[in-house]
């Protein structure tokens, strides 16, 4: 069995694939268990200036394509290396063809994969994009308050607002006294800085 694998020179495609796809799996499984988090919190719906980490109308952390390529700098080689083992094996072993034609076709099959992986890439960050709302949808709702927010603007807390019937947590201050866990509030200014000003209702 390892022959298949390792004897003459099926190593040159074995070793790629075994390292890139180690790295590829290890990669996906840290996205999925990890998740987006942003500022500390990590629900998959919320970001400390917003909501899924992303703010509307001007905000500063929009997702676009070029989130996709710092996505690839790091995963592309371990993409790369994976299609290049794999296509060069079947090429090697599967095919019984020649190593320099099973190399053609491994440096093909891996830059294919990068390829693939650089536009599902762009597909999942376009639906996270028009996905997002404006901070501003909040301005008037009713909430509550998630994490007390201190008085008179000394510090932010958080607060939990149904937007588009989706509840999510903003950053939030007040003017007047301390508002405590739980305590009912009505969103009344949004900030430049992605804050919510409430007040208790």
């Amino acid at each position: 069995m390892m022959d298949i694998f390792f004897s003459e020179a099926a190593g040159w495609f074995t070793l790629p694939a075994a390292v890139g796809t180690f790295f590829f799996v290890l990669r996906l499984v840290l996205m999925l268990v990890a998740g987006d988090v942003h500022d500390g919190v990590s629900d998959g719906d919320i970001g400390a200036d917003g909501f899924d980490g992303h703010v509307g109308d001007g905000g500063h952390d929009h997702p676009d394509s070029s989130q996709s390529f710092k996505v690839l700098s790091i995963q592309a080689v371990a993409t790369f290396l994976m299609g290049f083992g794999w296509g060069g094996l079947g090429a090697y072993r599967g095919s019984d063809l020649d190593l320099v034609p099973s190399l053609a076709i491994a440096v093909l099959f891996g830059a294919g994969m990068v390829w693939l992986l650089s536009v599902l890439l762009k597909f999942v960050y376009g639906l996270e994009s028009s996905g997002n709302i404006s901070i501003r949808s909040a301005l008037g709702r009713s909430g509550v308050v998630y994490v007390t927010v201190p008085a008179e603007r000394s510090g932010r807390g958080q607060v939990k607002v149904t937007v588009n019937g989706r509840q999510r947590i903003f950053n939030a201050v007040c003017e007047g006294e301390a508002l405590t866990t739980r305590t009912p509030v009505k969103v009344v200014d949004v900030n430049a800085d992605n804050t919510l000003t409430v007040s208790a209702s």
